[in-house]
Formats: C-alpha cells, structure tokens, sequence
C-alpha cells in the first residue's frame, strides 16, 4: 500500500531587483497572468499573489516590488511593502540575474539577513550563459549570504521549474488548501484590470511616460449587450504627459485601449467594452491621499 503524500501549503515570497524576472516567473508557474510584465524598471508597484494549486501543494506567491533605495512616496511604498511581507512569510526566493552579484543584490543581501525564514537563492535567464558559469556565481553568492539552496532557472523557458517546485515541497509545512483550485489570484479583477492597462502603456509610450502614470477602474459592474462595460482612468503628473498618452488624433490613446481590451478579454473570458480617460493630477507620486485613493494605502504594509 503506498503512502498518500501529505498536502503542504504556504507563502512564498519572491525579491529581487526590478527586472529580475520576479513576475514572468509567478506567472509560469501560476499557469496564467497574473502579474503584469515588462523590460522597463519598476513595473510591479503592488504586492500581488500569485496562487500555485497542485495535487499536494498549494503555493500563495507574494511578488514584491523591487527592492531599491527609495526617491519618492511611491517609491517608499514599494520599498516597505517589499521588507514588511517578508516577515510574514514561510520562505523567500530571492532572484537575481546569472551575473556576479552588484551592488543591488548585495544591499537586498543585507536586508534579507533580517529575514527569519528560509531564504533560497533563484538564478534566473540561465539559458542565457554557458553552464560552465553558474558555479562561479553560486559561489560568489555563497561568500555573501547564507541561503538554504540554490536553483538555477528559466522562468521564459521554463527550465528548472519542477526542481524549483519540488524544493518547495519539501520545505513548506503541512497545511490546508486556503484558496480553490481555480483561484489563480487574492487581487480583485478590477485591480488586474488596471494593471493590464497600465502594462500597455508601458510597452507602447516612450520612457518618459510609464512611472508618471497610474491607472484607476472607476466602474465594472455593469453588461450592455452582452458586453462587460469597464471605464477607466489614466492618471498621470502633467500637461505634456497627457498630450503622448492621447497621442496625435487620439491615435495612442485608442492603440492603448484596443491592446488592453484584447488581454482583458483573454483574461476574463468575456467580450468587453473599454473606455479610457486621462486626467493630470500632478505629482501624485508623493501624494498620500491620491495613492490611497487609487489603491496603494499604508495600511497594508501592517
């Protein structure tokens, strides 16, 4: 008679400095987005948990927004939401790029020498560098902190994931199953909505444009026709920000509103009729109640 494997749960929490590949990594093993994704710095700003569900093993992700030495509000918020979830956490999965370590990963080094729980070392992109390259760099890391395991990935090509998964199982504990298996998200819908509209805008304007910009849904409760009616504002700092969001005849505005609509579709399974406002409100990176009001609120940094 074989024994049934005992089922294990847990959080996970995944650090590392922007553009590591936290979120292209919780989506791949999520199976879906739930992250938004993008080669520009600083595109995750809020914690979202991603939700692994196998035959033996839940996993609630809590992506953290890059950890880096905070300028802004915002910034501020991003930096105390990536050190407070920590603590709360069953394990870390610290990544980082199949590089010597820089002086980023050596100031999240120290901040995770804080941490209370085991801390994994995850080196992503390795289809990118000769195997010949990894142990020089593990042992690089191994003379600056002291994690648990080292595991080499492709969070893209989806190298090493089962042997990722099989150390999570082995080092969560035995626990309940706290979301259903289809759950693949704890954000609300209209919170991956504007993330959705908010990764197009980061892939279509220039570099000037995205960190200005926020996106709040005000309404989507409401079917015409079939359709789910979404209307949503883009907020951004000023005058001449608004201008390259409408872009000349509205043409970026509506190339926005069309790409977003196609990944919203996808995502929730349904026809969908987007509209998209843009509205200056300046400086709201340093404005406390304007953060709160679209949805970064201290309070949850606990």
């Amino acid at each position: 008679m074989t024994q049934e494997k005992k089922f294990k749960s847990g959080f996970v929490a995944l650090v590392g400095r922007p553009n590591v590949g936290k979120s292209t990594l919780m989506n791949r093993l999520v199976g879906e987005k739930v992250a938004i994704t993008s080669n520009k710095p600083q595109t995750t700003r809020n914690r979202i948990s991603g939700i692994y569900t196998g035959d033996d093993m839940q996993v609630v992700f809590v992506d953290t927004p890059g950890i880096f030495k905070p300028h802004s509000k915002l910034d501020d918020y991003m930096d105390k939401a990536s050190l407070t979830s920590l603590n709360d956490v069953d394990m870390v999965l610290f990544m980082v790029e199949p590089d010597e370590p820089g002086k980023g990963d050596q100031f999240i080094i120290e901040q995770l020498k804080q941490v209370k729980v085991p801390v994994f070392l995850v080196i992503n992109k390795v289809d990118e560098v000769h195997p010949d390259k990894l142990l020089p760099i593990i042992d690089a890391y191994r003379k600056l902190g002291d994690f648990k395991e080292y595991l080499p990935v492709s969070a893209t090509e989806g190298i090493g994931i089962p042997d990722l998964l099989d150390s999570l199982y082995k080092n969560l504990p035995e626990g309940p199953q706290y979301y259903g298996s289809d759950q693949i998200t704890d954000r609300p819908e209209y919170f991956v909505v504007a993330e959705m509209i908010r990764e197009q805008i980061l892939q279509l304007t220039s570099q000037e444009v995205p960190h200005a910009t926020a996106v709040a849904v005000d309404r989507m409760n409401q079917r015409i026709n079939g359709k789910l009616q979404i209307e949503a504002t883009i907020y951004v700092e000023r005058d001449g920000q608004k201008g390259i969001i409408i872009g000349k005849g509205g043409k970026m505005l509506k190339q926005i509103g069309i790409n977003s609509r196609r990944a919203i579709e996808d995502l929730l399974g349904e026809k969908v009729n987007l509209r998209l406002w843009v509205k200056v409100q300046h400086n709201w990176r340093s404005d406390p109640s304007f953060l709160k009001l679209i949805g970064y609120d201290k309070k949850e940094l606990g």
